[in-house]
Formats: C-alpha cells, structure tokens, sequence
C-alpha cells in the first residue's frame, strides 16, 4: 500500500495524477501510514486540511494546487467539496462564477475564480458507502487488519519507547529528509510509454475506461521517479521542442503488479472489509461442515456463533462492525437470512467461494512478452524528418552515459527504444481483446521499488 501511495504522491507531477482512497476500519492506522508516506513529499508540495466546505477550493489562489499532494484527513470531512474534488480529478482545473458588490460604483457584478491543477488527492475513509463517482475515480487502498499485523504494530510501539527506538526517529529523519531533498530535484516531464499500444486491459465493464488511466498512470509515475535514470529525450512537434521520457519494460513490470493488487481490489463490488468478512464466513462454514459432515448449504450460523468464532480465530470484529457488514452480504444476498424458532436469525452462505489467494486483474498483457524493440512508426519518423529539418535533432541529456551504470545497479533495463510518441493518459479506443499471452500475477518477479527508488534518489540528489 505505501509504494502505492508514494507512487500517488510523485505523480502529482504527472498532466493526469493519481488520486488516493485509504479505506479501513476505525484504529486501522490508515493516517498513520498516509502520514508517514506523505511525509516524504516537501512541505511546499503538500496541501493538508481536516474539513472542507462545498466550495472552499474554488476560492484558492490559482496556482496553490499545481503539482502538489491535497490531503484530506477523512472523506467525510471533504463530503460537501466532493464534487470539487471529482471536478479537480477529471478536469485538472475549478472555476467558479460569484456575485459580488464592485467597490467603486456599488453595483453587483460577477467575478471569476479559477484553480488550476494537476493535483494528487488523498483521502482516507471508514465509511462502507462512499461517493460511487469519487471512489471510480481513485485508487482504492486498505491497510492489513490481521492479528499478525496488530502484533507486529504493538512491538513498534514498545520498540520505540527504548534506546534503540529513539535512535530509529533520529535516522528516520534524515532517511525522510533525503527523501524530501530527492523530490525536489524530480520535474514535470514529459513521459512517453513505447509499448502502449501493445499492451491490453480489461474491457468488460464500463468503468475500465477510467482504470485503464490509471494503469497507465502508475506505469507513467514510476517511469517519472526514475526520470534521472533516464536518458532525457527531445522531439520537435508542430515547431515546438518536447522533451520526454520513455518507460522501460521494468517500469510496467512493477505497474503490472501493483495494479493486479489495487486495481483489482478497486473492480470489487465488496468493500475489503465485506470481502474479509465474505472469506471469514466461508472458512468457518466450511470448517462447520467437515465437522458435521454435511453439506456447506446446509450449514446455519448466528451472529453470536460467527462474532465468537471470529473471537477465538483473533480476527477481532466488534458486534456493530460485524453487525453493518453481515447485512451488506444479506443485501447483496450472498448470505440469506433466516428466522429461527426463538426469533433470533440464522443465516445461510449461499456464496460458493473463490479459493484462489491475491487478487487478479484480468485482462493485463504480460510484461515479458515485451521485447526492448518496437517497430519505428510513421508518426516517429515524421518527427525526426521535422526535427531535421529544422536543425534541431532528437537528444539526450548527459545523463545518457549513466544509464549504463545505473542499469547494472539497480536491474533497470537500460536500453533506448524506439516507437510511437504516445504521451501517457487515458486510452479514448474502443477496447481491445487481449494480444499475446496473458499475465499471471503469482508469476510475477518484478523489480521491487525499494532498493532502486532509494538508489535512483539518493544517486539524484548526491549528483546535483
């Protein structure tokens, strides 16, 4: 979730940023983790707020969210501004016309406001039922609500009290204002993606026209954070010279399996915590029919049964948190409630499981069937010929002779690749059937973005 929710934060940087849900139950930790990964972004680029009236960013001044991170510490707190918000996502920009007395003759004339973005939103959220329209425009995250993780949490707390701890807060310092340091040296360049029209994503449901701009976006936002790993390239385009970057078969590999994980939690009806619960009840009916030896659909339960079972397991779930989502499944009527000869309900799981572990984005073309070369397009070469003959000529910056280096530190493939300038954004075609063998997420040994952000920001900031 937090290399999620970083990549979020860099992309505010991008035309079309990404936005952040952090949805979980209430002591979670979700501001606690959003707090510490907003904490890498440089204060000047974080705009934070507890409450937001309906139009409270129309008043802003006009350049204060451009490029930045808007934090928003619950979603109920910004549920009057939601249509701001939803409007700032889509468009990248507010305005607003207001009535207001003219100073010198007295008489009412309409002013104009305007705001203009891009800009990175984060919300966090414990509420089941949020805006359908905000939430398709987000990245849903959730936070590890296991026993193991509750534990894991307490030993923090305890380390921290200690010697050890405090000396952990000293080095976490200067860890976040290297961090802050790094993120001041990355620009709004242009990215290009050469491999975009060969890759594919689901296409079944409406609302992927909208996920796909996000896939593509986190593809886009971990090429941006590797920008100075990048050779800096320039085409002439109408007379106008653009300098871009382009992303590398690692950079989707690493998109490629972060979105199987967000994205396909996103494309779930269930909010996590009905969808834990959904796998919670499944388990114990099916312990509770191997134990009876009769069949699952056979297999009655009450709330008190499920509230203890789940007690005894560690899950931990409260009578009114198990109370709100058991009925969710009973509205959606994956479990059917029944009423028993005391009164009291039973119920019945009518849902047939899906054993599979993780989450699967279908539809998704598998990194590894890219190859480091695409075929030079029309488009491409009508560029070049341009930029020749206007005596200007596709470059690189002189951090073209790193890229060797930095390719055998941190396993990023290196090589320049040609094809189409397609600048990443949403894809406005029809959709695709897939192209080329599909992915498989359990399959999937991408470069992870901790040892190689480190590296690339660290190597960044000490160059400069």
């Amino acid at each position: 979730m937090t290399r999620d929710s970083y990549l979020a934060a860099v992309s505010r940087l991008l035309p079309s940023p990404l936005a952040v849900i952090v949805q979980s139950t209430s002591a979670a930790g979700k501001s606690a983790v959003m707090e510490s990964v907003l904490g890498f972004v440089p204060e000047e680029d974080r705009v934070s707020f507890s409450a937001m009236t309906g139009q409270s960013l129309f008043y802003l001044g006009e350049s204060d969210l451009a490029h930045k991170v808007l934090s928003i510490a619950e979603e109920e707190g910004a549920s009057r501004a939601a249509y701001a918000l939803k409007l700032l996502q889509s468009e990248g920009e507010l305005s607003i016309a207001s009535t207001g007395k003219d100073t010198a003759s007295g008489r009412l004339v309409t002013h104009t406001y305007s705001v203009k973005g891009p800009t990175a939103i984060v919300l966090t959220t414990t509420a089941i039922d949020v805006d359908e329209e905000l939430l398709n425009r987000c990245l849903v995250l959730t936070i590890d609500e296991d026993r193991d993780q509750t534990r894991a949490i307490h030993a923090a707390q305890r380390h921290a009290q200690t010697l050890d701890g405090l000396a952990a807060r000293t080095g976490r310092e200067q860890v976040v204002g290297l961090h802050r340091d790094a993120q001041r040296l990355l620009e709004p360049v242009a990215v290009v993606n050469p491999f975009a029209d060969r890759l594919t994503f689901a296409d079944g449901r409406t609302r992927t026209r909208r996920d796909q701009g996000k896939y593509l976006g986190l593809i886009a936002a971990v090429t941006l954070l590797h920008q100075h790993q990048r050779a800096r390239k320039t085409v002439v385009i109408d007379g106008t010279t653009v300098t871009y970057v382009e992303s590398t078969i690692a950079d989707i590999r690493i998109a490629h399996r972060l979105a199987h994980a967000v994205l396909g939690q996103s494309l779930d009806e269930l909010p996590p915590q009905t969808r834990r619960l959904l796998t919670a009840v499944h388990d114990y009916v099916t312990v509770q029919a191997r134990a009876r030896e009769i069949p699952a659909d056979l297999v009655r339960f009450t709330r008190r049964q499920l509230r203890e079972h789940l007690a005894g397991a560690g899950a931990g779930w409260g009578d009114t948190q198990l109370k709100v989502h058991l009925a969710r499944l009973t509205d959606l009527e994956l479990v059917i409630a029944h009423r028993l000869d005391s009164g009291a309900f039973g119920y019945e799981l009518v849902w047939t499981g899906h054993t599979e572990t993780g989450r699967v984005l279908a539809g998704l073309t598998d990194p590894d069937t890219l190859t480091a070369r695409t075929p030079t397009t029309t488009t491409t070469a009508a560029a070049a010929t341009t930029a020749a003959g206007t005596g200007t000529t596709a470059s690189t910056s002189p951090s073209a002779d790193r890229d060797d280096v930095e390719a055998a530190t941190t396993g990023y493939d290196g090589e320049l690749v040609g094809g189409s300038v397609a600048v990443v954004g949403p894809w406005p075609g029809a959709g695709r059937g897939p192209v080329g063998p599909q992915s498989d997420p359990s399959n999937d040994d991408a470069h992870t973005l901790d040892g190689d952000v480190l590296a690339g920001l660290a190597h960044a900031a000490g160059g400069r």
